[in-house]
């Protein structure tokens, strides 16, 4: 190659470089910092000083969805604060509000209040409440709705699905909070007390997250990235061991007894008909006289068989340790209630019961509760 035509080579090569730095510096004034993705809902543009930043996957288009339908719930006491958490509004009709909460949040309140995002104050009625479900209905009037939030789908959920909530953590002073996270388990079966503190405990099915639920969450919506309620933030564990471990229950799940609760009726529960207490509780079963292997830790045990119930027409009696529900394992009295919750009274059901080292079964017809 002469010399000739390595000149010319080598300025094409370097006119090549100066065009396309003229065409990139032309691309980076015209155009904003990060492209934005067109069409897309979880998408957000910031504008600061006249230029636009463009957020990818940021929640604040979803959280505009539905903040203005989250409330403050406070519970008072002789003019004093009882109780507080959080609240969405899920329905509205031509004179009134619905609000759902915890059964928890309202506990033992002799009035309620509740705080719109735009400090608006009002009173309202508890329409029903159900301690098992701890799940209220509260009623509010029609000017202190400023939206409604839009219900979704625990259910067509994935693990590490985005999510987030919106709620009032420690009250007053912190409501409108919003925290996000995954949704990291689901069907979780939790054991929690009726009351802190209390002996009585109940077995819930519940999504698990990783959002920061703090006191004055409970109540609050748990929403998809759509701004879409799938859940009802509930409970966190604590423990100094911990971190990270909200739970929420499905909106399916609450939604489905909300019109009994909205018509101030009660829960019509299932009933099996009998007293029972768990292998574990050794002075009651003395107290009763009740004897039964050191070996067996898990079941429940038959104290007393009420008369005219389900149990009573069964081969049941007393002494006896049941052990299954049907298919599904009993450990203790918690998790018989939720197996016999997923049944209504007129359902049969298959009890598996210890009777003296041998295994036996027998049919039972579940009554109603609310007769009993």
């Amino acid at each position: 190659m002469n010399k000739k035509s390595i000149a010319k080579e080598t300025f094409l090569i370097i006119s090549s470089f100066l065009v396309g730095g003229v065409v990139m510096l032309a691309i980076v004034h015209f155009t904003p910092l990060v492209e934005s993705i067109i069409g897309s809902k979880n998408n957000y543009v910031i504008t600061k000083n006249d230029t636009k930043v463009y957020e990818k996957n940021s929640l604040a288009a979803s959280v505009a969805k539905v903040y203005d339908a989250v409330v403050l719930i406070q519970g008072y006491n002789n003019g004093n604060v009882n109780n507080s958490g959080t609240g969405f509004v899920y329905k509205v009709d031509h004179k009134y509000g619905y609000i759902l909460t915890n059964e928890h949040v309202i506990k033992n309140s002799e009035t309620i209040n509740i705080t719109t995002t735009s400090d608006e104050e009002g009173m309202a009625l508890v329409l029903g409440k159900d301690v098992y479900l701890d799940i209220a209905v509260l009623r509010v009037d029609k000017k202190y709705v400023k939206m409604v939030a839009e219900l979704g789908k625990s259910e067509t959920m994935n693990l590490g699905d985005s999510i987030f909530t919106v709620g009032s953590p420690l009250g007053y002073d912190y409501r409108g909070s919003v925290t996000s996270g995954v949704l990291s388990g689901k069907d979780r079966l939790v054991t929690i007390p009726y009351e802190k503190g209390g002996n009585e405990e109940s077995v819930v099915r519940v999504l698990q997250i990783d959002a920061s639920i703090n006191p004055g969450n409970s109540g609050g919506p748990l929403l998809n990235v759509n701004g879409e309620v799938i859940g009802i933030c509930s409970m966190k564990l604590v423990d100094d061991t911990i971190e990270g471990m909200g739970f929420a229950i499905p909106i399916e799940y609450a939604i489905s007894h909300v019109e009994t609760l909205e018509k101030g009726q009660k829960i019509k529960w299932p009933f099996l008909g009998i007293t029972m207490v768990n292998t574990t509780e050794s002075s009651t079963l003395k107290k009763n006289n009740i004897k039964i292997s050191s070996d067996i830790n898990e079941g429940v045990v038959v104290i007393n068989i009420k008369e005219n119930s389900g149990a009573a027409k069964s081969d049941l009696k007393k002494g006896d340790i049941i052990t299954k529900i049907n298919e599904s394992k009993v450990k203790n009295v918690a998790y018989l209630k939720y197996e016999l919750y997923q049944y209504q009274a007129g359902d049969t059901i298959e009890v598996t019961y210890n009777r003296n080292g041998i295994t036996k079964k027998t049919k039972i017809t579940l009554t109603d509760s609310i007769n009993e």
